[in-house]
C-alpha cells in the first residue's frame, strides 16, 4: 500500500469510522470530515496515526473549499479519497415522499460527492497517483419499494465511478465503487426513519447484517492491490440477503413509514 494521506467523508460514525480505524492501522495520515466536531476529535484521539479534522457539512461547499485550501502541509497531498458521506431519507413510495428529503439525498449523495471528487482529482492526475473509493449501495443496482430517489442517487454513484475510470485511462489514478447491502452498525436506518428507533430496528430484526468492519476490510484490500490492478466495483451482502429477490430480501416488508 503506497498511499500517504486519505480523506474520509462521513468519518464520525459507522462505515467511515471503521475505515478510519482500518487505515490508521496501515499508518496512513487521515483527514476526517463530518459535521460533529466532538466525535471527530474523539476519534482523532483514539487513532494511532496523524489526523486532521474538518468539521463541516459536506453540502457547505464554500466552507469545504476554504478548508481544503488551508490544509496543513503534511496533509496537503491527498492520494486517497473515500467518498463515504451519504444518507437515505424515508421509505415512502414516490407519490408520498417529501420533496425536501429528495433534494437532501441528491445534494449529499450526488452533488457533494462529485464536488469533492472534482476538487481533489486534478492534483491526483498531475501526480499520476491516487485512488478514489466511492461507497455506493446495492440500491444503485437492485430496486425495492420506497428506494426511489435514494436508489437513483446510488445508481449515479455507480455510473460516475465507471465514467471516471474511462476518463482516467492513461493515468495511474484508480477508482472503485463499493456497494454494501444490509448493514446495521451505522446510523443509516435511524437517519432514514428520522430517529424512530422502532422502525430502524425492524429492518434488521431476525437477520445478521453486514458490519462496518466488513466494508472497511474491503477498502483495505482494494488499496492493497498492486498498482497495475483496478478493482472497478465490489458488491457485498450478508448471507441472509440476495440480489434480485423479493422485496423482503432488500428491505423488510413489515417496515412501514
Amino acid at each position: 500500500m503506497n498511499y500517504q494521506v486519505a480523506m474520509i467523508t462521513g468519518a464520525s460514525s459507522g462505515i467511515g469510522k471503521a475505515i478510519a480505524e482500518t487505515l490508521a492501522e496501515q499508518g496512513i495520515k487521515l483527514i476526517l470530515l463530518a459535521r460533529r466536531k466532538e466525535r471527530l476529535e474523539q476519534l482523532k484521539n483514539q487513532l494511532k496515526t496523524e489526523c486532521h479534522v474538518i468539521a463541516c457539512d459536506i453540502n457547505d461547499h464554500k466552507t469545504l473549499a476554504k478548508e481544503l485550501a488551508e490544509l496543513p502541509e503534511p496533509f496537503a497531498n491527498i492520494d486517497v479519497l473515500i467518498n463515504n458521506a451519504g444518507l437515505a431519507l424515508g421509505l415512502n413510495p414516490a407519490h408520498e415522499s417529501d420533496w425536501d428529503d429528495w433534494q437532501t439525498m441528491i445534494e449529499t449523495n450526488c452533488l457533494s460527492l462529485a464536488y469533492l471528487t472534482r476538487q481533489l482529482l486534478p492534483a491526483m492526475v498531475e501526480r499520476n497517483h491516487g485512488h478514489i473509493i466511492n461507497i455506493g449501495s446495492i440500491a444503485g443496482t437492485y430496486h425495492y419499494k420506497g428506494a426511489n430517489v435514494y436508489g437513483a442517487t446510488k445508481a449515479f454513484v455507480e455510473q460516475f465511478s465507471v465514467n471516471l475510470r474511462s476518463d482516467l485511462l492513461g493515468t495511474a489514478v484508480r477508482v472503485t465503487n463499493v456497494e454494501p447491502g444490509l448493514l446495521n452498525e451505522s446510523e443509516f436506518s435511524l437517519v432514514r426513519f428520522k430517529g424512530d428507533e422502532s422502525k430502524a430496528d425492524r429492518v434488521y430484526q431476525g437477520l445478521q447484517p453486514l458490519k462496518s468492519s466488513d466494508v472497511a476490510e474491503s477498502v483495505r484490500w482494494i488499496l492493497a492491490q498492486p498498482a497495475h490492478v483496478n478493482i472497478n466495483r465490489i458488491e457485498l451482502m450478508p448471507v441472509e440477503q440476495a440480489p434480485g429477490g423479493p422485496i423482503t430480501s432488500v428491505v423488510r416488508s413489515d417496515t412501514k413509514n
